[in-house]
């Protein structure tokens, strides 16, 4: 069995999520025509849609009710852009309380009852939500579906194997005697009775195996963590007109199972909870009383910061004052008194200057730079009479 390593958000026990094709024409205008009789004859209380915000062609319609007289549900069906296949479609509904299969199904206030409207397409699969499909005759087109189906993440996909051929009683879909919330999540897949190996084969990857004239529910990806094979296979299924009540148990169970949000849930479910714009009155009383409270608390807490800021300011003034005002009241710098020095200290550079100022430097022999002073001396000297 299939299992994911990364961490995922569990879908809230509150949240009702399917998803879907819708394979005919004018998908809007179906909405909108049956959200409008569902208005009129009061099985909802109101509906919107949204205008256009412009970032993307998606399409938006809310509708809220009250389920079992008193609670609330609110619901929010985005349909994607138009294509070849038609246009896809995510639906999540989230209650007061915890939610109650046996409550209307969120696609019928959206989407008529009428089984020629083509809404209920399985978008893994493209196979029906509300009625019966045969398996291919091909054994690899029946791998490959089997393959896709057991790894849909949004849908239940259930196997029956029959075990000899069925007449009109036994082609009774199981989809109708299911709890109301289930019936446009279910896809019933039937094997013929010479299928059993091939479809066997099939569901080996996904460590699953249908019982011979039994039924058996596809674990998913990603799978419950309580997924257990043998607790979601049924033995015997009776195709005979009677209630499968066995069967009803097993899908019933499964869809009560945690789970992680499908790929896409996630964002579908923020969506819901914050973008919301089907408001009554008394809830645009809330919303304004909680953005006045919040830009309240805003405008306190700028405020208390400017108080803030000004109190360091003036504090830093004073400070700088304070600083100022004892630099000029410190006394003037006494001048640096010189060191005193010794009578020999003085008596001895005394003497220093004098050897120095007694010292001439003496010619060198043969240097004429004396001149005629020199010669003058030295005849004074020879003429001076010996005492």
């Amino acid at each position: 069995m299939p299992t994911s390593r990364t961490a995922r958000t569990m879908t809230p026990p509150t949240v009702w999520p399917a998803r879907g094709r819708h394979v005919g024409t004018a998908a809007e205008d179906v909405v909108r025509h049956t959200l409008q009789q569902r208005k009129e004859s009061r099985a909802i209380d109101d509906f919107l849609e949204p205008p256009e915000d412009g970032t993307d062609d998606a399409r938006i319609f809310e509708a809220r009710w009250k389920a079992a007289g008193a609670v609330t549900v609110r619901a929010r069906l985005i349909m994607a852009p138009a294509t070849a296949g038609g246009q896809e479609w995510t639906l999540l509904a989230e209650a007061e309380e915890v939610w109650d299969p046996a409550w209307p199904s969120p696609a019928a206030m959206f989407w008529p009852d009428d089984p020629d409207v083509t809404w209920d397409r399985d978008a893994a699969t493209g196979l029906r939500l509300r009625g019966i499909n045969t398996l291919p005759d091909d054994d690899k087109a029946v791998r490959r579906l089997l393959k896709d189906a057991g790894h849909s993440p949004w849908n239940i996909h259930v196997v029956v194997h029959e075990a000899m051929t069925t007449d009109h009683r036994g082609r009774v879909p199981l989809a109708g005697r299911l709890p109301a919330s289930l019936r446009h999540r279910v896809v019933e897949h039937r094997a013929a009775p010479h299928q059993l190996r091939v479809v066997n084969w099939a569901l080996d990857d996904l460590g699953v195996q249908v019982p011979r004239g039994g039924a058996v529910v596809l674990p998913g990806s990603p799978a419950p963590s309580e997924y257990d094979a043998g607790r979601f296979s049924v033995r015997t299924v009776f195709l005979d007109g009677s209630e499968p009540t066995e069967l009803i148990a097993a899908v019933t169970a499964f869809a009560e199972l945690p789970r992680p949000l499908p790929d896409g849930a996630e964002e579908a479910l923020t969506a819901l909870r914050e973008d919301w714009r089907l408001l009554t009155l008394e809830e645009e009383l809330a919303r304004e009383r909680k953005l006045v409270a919040m830009y309240a608390e805003a405008l306190e807490a700028m405020t208390k910061s400017r108080d803030l800021y000004r109190e360091a300011a003036e504090r830093a003034n004073e400070a700088l004052a304070a600083y100022r005002d004892a630099e000029r009241a410190a006394p003037a710098p006494r001048p640096a008194v010189p060191h005193p020095v010794s009578p020999l200290r003085q008596l001895t550079r005394t003497l220093e200057r004098f050897r120095g100022s007694a010292k001439t430097p003496r010619p060198a022999p043969g240097d004429d730079s004396a001149g005629p002073a020199a010669d003058t001396d030295r005849t004074a000297s020879e003429d001076r009479p010996v005492s």
